[in-house]
């Protein structure tokens, strides 16, 4: 599966990229294939893994944050590994790029 998810901290002001950080370090450390752009970060796994990661990004926001919003989105497809990369190749191929 492919998770897309966003963490922000409420309460803590306009600029949160210190605690999102700590979201994003998480997700990095965990070994499984990643991806972060300017709205979310996108982690591919088994059900279980991937869903303890968004679980421990949360918490490492939640541990500085007096309150947490998080937006998630997912694609469960079983048998499909590389997602990632995949789906954006072959959007990239019917582009002609």
């Amino acid at each position: 599966m492919i998770v897309a998810f966003s963490v922000t901290p409420l309460g803590v002001g306009e600029d949160v990229g210190e605690y999102v950080a700590e979201a994003v370090r998480v997700v990095r450390e965990s070994g499984l294939p990643n991806r972060t752009d300017a709205m979310f970060t996108s982690v591919e796994g088994e059900w279980d893994e991937v869903m303890a990661v968004v679980r421990r990004a949360v918490a490492a926001v939640e541990a500085r944050a007096p309150r947490v919003s998080l937006v998630l989105k997912a694609d469960i497809r079983p048998g499909v590994t590389d997602g990632l990369t995949a789906k954006v190749a072959t959007v990239e191929r019917h582009l002609g790029t």
